[in-house]
């Protein structure tokens, strides 16, 4: 029996980070209608944290493995770059309803985060290799880095 070679850890984790996107807004904006009743505005902060967290690890390891065990496929080259950028948006997103970010500076980032990767679908279904740079990838990680914080408030 043939294994389809997209379903693969790597290709699974930018999954995740994608369905745990939605999850982490819904912590982030729904503390004044949520079914956990009683709990304290923060809690939902550090859920919401938590996940953030969690979907972000998950960005590392699915470029590591599929680097390190060769699982390196055009889904994947696709689907890492969606999974980081809707994870960034339902951060955004959420900060953005929060009162916790510039609702005119969220769009001048994600215009150009979404002009980027769009460039770099066109790229990989035309076949070709468009490999992160150092720059790109310290972007990312301080992105994150700020967004977590501002998610935990």
């Amino acid at each position: 029996m043939s294994q389809d070679k997209n379903f693969n850890l790597p290709n699974i984790l930018a999954a995740i980070r994608i369905l745990l996107a939605p999850l982490m807004l819904w912590f982030m904006i729904d503390q004044d209608n949520s079914i956990f009743i009683g709990w304290h505005p923060s809690w939902f902060d550090y859920m919401a944290g938590l996940i953030f967290v969690i979907a972000s690890v998950t960005d590392f390891f699915d470029g590591f493995i599929a680097r390190k065990w060769n699982q390196m496929t055009k889904l994947g080259a696709i689907l890492d770059p969606l999974a980081d950028k809707m994870l960034m948006l339902a951060g955004f997103i959420g900060l953005i309803a929060l009162d916790r970010a510039s609702a005119f500076a969220v769009f001048l980032i994600l215009s150009r985060e979404f002009f980027i990767t769009g460039l770099r679908v066109v790229a990989v279904a035309e076949g070709k290799s468009v490999a992160s740079t150092m720059s790109g990838k310290i972007k990312t990680v301080m992105q994150m880095i700020a967004i977590g914080f501002l998610i935990m408030n």
